[in-house]
């Protein structure tokens, strides 16, 4: 069981951003991630069709032969963890939960500001994670939908990343939170401009980093960490490899290789049996 793989997915390549974080802290695992690039973006889909997508990408995964699963998405964290924890044998993990565990513990006034996708805001995921832990936790939420684009696009340190920063934090700079959550895996490729315009008295969570803490700890717990092999990964996509190891190969900072193209796979040979 140790030797089995990590298994990861995303709608697309915001997800390096966690596999990143979880290469860093546990580097003899073995990753298999997954980007269901020929159907995102997840972030304006329905809950149903999101969740739909989850558990297709899930099963995938499990024919590869993991351990663990993480949900390197946000929109899919938030409507799909529960029924993927429920009918998988194996332990599942979003990244809403130790982000949110995380903020709580930096705040200092209770006033945390989340941003995320159009979808993951209004699922209220983050809000009710937090809650969860803190009642009186008050949570200022703000949808930033062009920071994705920006980030595939390559412009994360062009002057449009700083302007679009400047919009849509401006009303968050102001409400006097100290902490705020980077609630969608791209956004850290943004870090740098979002702690310039929120300035130095606001902590930034990057929800990978401590999903990369979560990961490791149950891995702990169940006797299941590969500590003596090294590090392998290996990456499959449902249309436009090319691009994915284009964008993917900036986020992780190296050329990406393995890049399997599953344009014709069909999802039904992986939906659960009722």
């Amino acid at each position: 069981m140790r030797k089995l793989a990590i298994g990861m997915f995303d709608s697309g390549v915001g997800g390096l951003t966690v596999l990143k974080e979880v290469k860093a802290l546990l580097p003899h695992e073995h990753i298999v991630y997954f980007g269901d690039t020929a159907r995102l973006p997840y972030g304006n889909k329905s809950p149903q069709t999101v969740t739909r997508y989850a558990l297709e990408s899930a099963l995938f995964l499990l024919t590869k032969g993991i351990k663990l699963l993480v949900i390197a998405c946000n929109t899919s964290s938030a409507f799909a963890l529960n029924i993927l924890q429920k009918k998988l044998p194996i332990p599942v993990i979003g990244v809403i939960d130790p982000g949110a565990k995380e903020a709580v513990g930096h705040t200092k006034n209770g006033r945390i500001g989340v941003i995320g996708t159009k979808g993951t805001i209004k699922s209220t995921a983050y809000e009710r994670s937090i809650k969860k832990i803190s009642p009186d936790t008050a949570v200022i939420s703000r949808p930033c939908p062009l920071f994705v684009p920006i980030v595939e696009e390559g412009l994360e340190n062009d002057e449009v990343a700083h302007l679009m920063a400047e919009k849509y934090l401006h009303d968050l700079r102001r409400s006097d939170i100290d902490v705020l959550v980077m609630g969608c895996t791209h956004y850290p490729a943004l870090e740098k401009v979002i702690k310039k315009v929120m300035g130095k008295g606001v902590t930034i969570v990057h929800t990978g980093r401590e999903t990369a803490k979560e990961v490791k700890n149950v891995l702990e717990k169940k006797g299941l960490l590969n500590d003596t092999a090294k590090g392998s990964y290996e990456y499959f996509v449902t249309d436009a490899p090319e691009a994915f190891e284009e964008i993917g190969g900036r986020l992780l900072g190296e050329q990406l290789a393995r890049v399997k193209s599953l344009k014709n796979l069909d999802f039904k040979d992986f939906l659960l049996s009722s």
